[in-house]
């Protein structure tokens, strides 16, 4: 008796789904549902699906060649889609890694970030920096207090070239009075091609702690005085 392809594949996707004696009606609900499931042929009951259309070909009438080898290129590219991401998600994770340990290495350390606020420990004096996508006329830091309302000092850098301009606050106020530690806004401004415009700054930080992300990426750097910045947002890194 010749067995046609048909009935050798019905036979074989009958096999898959059989279960060993002595297993309950779940165990074969469950051998099904990982059939029809996410779970669905792997590349290796495709390979032993075309094998078995093989062997149980009708010898009168075989199974055209180019239906085997569309049939083997489709397994050849299935393999190789399994092994891409495999190849991928092993990337990723060493990826996950890198940024962790790179990260933890800033616990301690100063960097300079792109925010416009700090902690400034005002027994000391503070260097931050301008932004300046063009030269700017009337430049200008004006340096607020925690409430973010009252300005403390202004610091006219006057005509900057475009670039990075660098400014320091010694820590006390327009008046020359000391102002006590802790968390400051840094609003810079300048005139760029004759329109006011409001410029990026560049402000030191102590980098206090790190919070992975729920995926092991976007890590987040946590910054003395409560303020938290993204790991990208690092512009250099001190000692």
């Amino acid at each position: 008796m010749t067995v046609s392809n048909t009935d050798a594949t019905s036979s074989f996707l009958k096999g898959l789904q059989s279960t060993t004696p002595g297993t309950t009606g779940t165990s074969t609900k469950s051998s099904t549902s990982s059939l029809t499931g996410s779970s669905s042929l792997g590349k290796d009951s495709f390979l032993q699906l075309l094998v078995t259309q093989m062997q149980n070909q009708n010898p009168l009438d075989p199974q055209d060649n180019s239906e085997f080898v569309a049939q083997l290129a489709q397994f050849s590219s299935l393999e190789t889609m399994q092994n891409l991401s495999t190849s991928v998600d092993s990337i990723s994770t060493m990826y996950q890694s890198s940024q962790a340990l790179q990260a933890s290495s800033l616990v301690g350390r100063s960097v300079t970030v792109d925010a416009g606020s700090t902690y400034v420990d005002t027994s000391k004096a503070m260097t931050g920096s301008v932004v300046l996508p063009s030269s700017s006329s009337d430049t200008t830091v004006k340096i607020y207090d925690s409430t973010g309302t009252n300005v403390v000092r202004t610091i006219d850098l006057g005509t900057q070239k475009a670039g990075t301009t660098a400014f320091s606050w010694d820590g006390k106020d327009d008046s020359g009075v000391a102002v006590e530690a802790g968390n400051y806004s840094f609003v810079a401004n300048g005139k760029l091609d004759g329109k006011g415009t409001q410029l990026s700054t560049y402000l030191p930080a102590t980098v206090n702690s790190v919070t992975m992300g729920t995926t092991g990426s976007d890590m987040t750097l946590n910054l003395a005085g409560g303020t938290q910045v993204a790991l990208a947002n690092i512009k250099q890194i001190g000692i």
